[in-house]
């Protein structure tokens, strides 16, 4: 039986009050979190970014750990990998680029857009049956065009148009309603609750809705990493890159076996990064340094990443600063052994003094050392 993911003190109230959203609220129900990550200007710590951390091995025990990475928290997006595994072990069969922009929050370039309404078009779907809310262009590139052509916030260009549109084609492979899709008893959100607790081994305690309007699972840092080792490594098990059309769920005309839900996605979010989520995007970026890793974000200072020997890492920044979940992703990576040189480019950033660096923002040496076990929850 999967574990409860959260403490019963900090579980949240059903309803979140009744929908008021007000709940009791102290110093002694916070996550216990650690500075781990400072900006310094001219030798002084003028931030900190507090937040909460654990790598673990590759047969899910503890390696290390910062703050409270059992407290229970929302992943936000960096769920969309999971989610796509749910879609694929239910039929959902796109090619490899289109398989990652399922899992990704996308930059809305054109390449993002284009693949979105692919996916609605090979299942005859249109923008119409999106359920995603409105959005500009995430990206900053992107966000500038699309504003200078004179365009609005719409659907396709929100960063979750990719998964919203597999969730629909979803529905249709499966004779679902199409229309109400994220209703969390719909059968689609029935299955991705489902295969999220059988990849985190966690049974959520608490539901939300994303701000896409997906429904959203309170997990633990540990869960989330758990279930990122487990799709990396299925993915590290198939040596050569998906072919398009590939199947997932029964022998090819060769008859050769069929991809795991995982391995499929993992495979094509390692294959096509800059579909996750874009170029000068610091995800797509930690995937082309890394080979093999498989890596998502997430809003609110969330980072997951993979590695394809089963382990995986997970930070949460408390303040969700988004700036600081790559310092301290890349002391987590490199708390694992991994050669974290190829990512210097993305673990700090220069503090900029009359547009000259003056600081730094970086990882402080936040780790614990595990001579005591990290508490299991009740």
């Amino acid at each position: 039986m999967p574990a409860p993911a959260l403490p019963a003190a900090q579980a949240a109230a059903p309803g979140a009050a009744a929908r008021g959203f007000r709940t009791d609220i102290n110093a002694e129900t916070l996550p216990q979190h650690a500075p781990l990550v400072v900006a310094t200007r001219d030798g002084l710590v003028e931030s900190v970014h507090y937040g909460s951390a654990i790598a673990t091995a590759a047969d899910g025990t503890v390696a290390a750990t910062a703050g409270d990475p059992l407290a229970p928290f929302y992943p936000r997006s960096s769920l969309k990998p999971l989610q796509a595994v749910a879609m694929v072990r239910a039929g959902l069969n796109l090619p490899a680029d289109l398989l990652a922009l399922a899992a990704a929050s996308h930059s809305g370039g054109a390449k993002h857009r284009g693949g979105t309404q692919r996916i609605l078009a090979m299942h005859g779907l249109s923008v119409n049956n999106l359920e995603n809310s409105t959005d500009l262009p995430y990206g900053a590139g992107e966000r500038e065009d699309w504003l200078r052509s004179g365009f609005a916030a719409t659907q396709l260009t929100q960063n979750c148009s990719g998964k919203h549109a597999a969730m629909a084609a979803t529905c249709v492979i499966n004779g679902w309603p199409v229309k109400g899709y994220l209703d969390p008893s719909h059968p689609l959100q029935q299955l991705v609750a489902a295969t999220v607790t059988d990849l985190t081994g966690e049974q959520p305690l608490a539901l939300s809705t994303d701000g896409c309007g997906t429904p959203l699972f309170a997990l633990t840092l540990r869960g989330m990493a758990r279930a990122f080792g487990t799709i990396a490594a299925a993915a590290a098990t198939v040596s050569a890159p998906v072919p398009a059309g590939a199947t997932y769920g029964t022998p090819d005309d060769g008859g050769t076996a069929p991809l795991l839900a995982e391995a499929a996605v993992g495979l094509a979010m390692r294959q096509h990064p800059d579909m996750v989520a874009g170029e000068r995007r610091d995800v797509t970026e930690l995937m082309r340094l890394l080979p093999g890793s498989v890596a998502k974000d997430g809003f609110e200072g969330v980072q997951l990443v993979g590695l394809p020997d089963g382990r995986g890492v997970a930070v949460k920044i408390s303040d969700g600063g988004d700036r600081a979940r790559m310092p301290a992703t890349v002391t987590l990576l490199e708390a694992l052994g991994v050669d974290a040189s190829p990512l210097l480019p993305i673990a700090t950033a220069p503090v900029l003094g009359g547009g000259h660096p003056v600081g730094l923002l970086q990882a402080t040496d936040f780790l614990n050392p595990l001579s005591t076990p990290v508490n299991e929850a009740p």
